[in-house]
């Protein structure tokens, strides 16, 4: 299966709200194209919705030291911490979200 395809698989999963199986495919074409930040942030959004939060976290993290001014990337990041009960922390994030957006 080329890599096209595989993307084309990881992404019917991800809109079948199949997350699980979604972040599998994904991890697999990251580690495969690791420098592609959409990539790492669907596999982002697929590791926060299957509840893989610190995983979710990681990928974030990445993707923000790629591109520090990647808007969504902080609001994910901030709800990300949020929901791994580090409300603190998940402000400063979610401030920088809210500041791009304005």
């Amino acid at each position: 299966m080329s890599f096209f395809e595989s993307y084309q698989r990881a992404v019917m999963f991800f809109d079948a709200k199949d997350f699980i199986t979604a972040s599998r495919l994904l991890a697999d074409l990251v580690a495969e194209a690791g420098d592609d930040l959409a990539l790492r942030l669907l596999l982002a959004r697929a590791y926060y919705h299957s509840a893989q939060l610190t995983r979710a976290e990681a990928q974030l993290r990445h993707i923000l030291d790629t591109d520090p001014v990647h808007e969504y990337a902080h609001l994910m990041l901030g709800r990300t911490l949020q929901r791994l009960g580090r409300s603190g922390e998940a402000t400063r994030y979610l401030r920088l979200a809210a500041a791009m957006a304005a």
